[in-house]
């Protein structure tokens, strides 16, 4: 008796976010059907054109817009920015900086380096004594 396994599959949103791309701007096939995890394995080993272009030009998904203009998701949120912007968009405001750009760049700072030095340290494993024989030296262990 042979078990026949069934690929794993995702929702094409599913798919977009582990791609890093809009939804909406991806070609009509990939939004109406379903994303096998070797087919997404496949295109992101290599891209097609589409991809590609969509990765260089955008439009973008919040996460990655957040992520090029070094401020939080929040922060977009703050700003009024809750639609995708393309790369050209994106680069226009890293040139001129507005003042909502430099505030939340200055908070996501701060909140990054505050949750770092907030981060709970591990303790160090317990080191296990060395076991020794009548003359002083390490027991082996065989």
């Amino acid at each position: 008796m042979t078990s026949h396994k069934t690929p794993q599959t995702m929702k094409p949103s599913t798919a977009a976010k582990k791609l890093g791309v809009y939804l909406e701007a991806t070609p009509s096939e990939f939004q109406e059907g379903v994303v096998s995890r070797d087919e997404l394995n496949a295109l992101q080993a290599e891209p097609p054109e589409w991809l590609r272009d969509l990765r260089r030009n955008g439009p973008h998904p919040r996460p990655v817009i957040a992520a090029k203009l070094r401020v939080s998701i929040g922060g977009l949120t703050r700003a009024g920015i809750t639609d995708a912007l393309t790369t050209e968009q994106i680069d226009a405001l890293k040139a001129e900086i507005p003042d909502w750009l430099q505030r939340e760049r200055a908070t996501h700072i701060e909140a990054k380096s505050e949750a770092t030095r907030a981060k709970p340290v591990k303790p160090a494993k317990p080191v296990k004594p060395v076991r020794l024989a009548k003359d002083g030296t390490p027991r082996s262990r065989a």
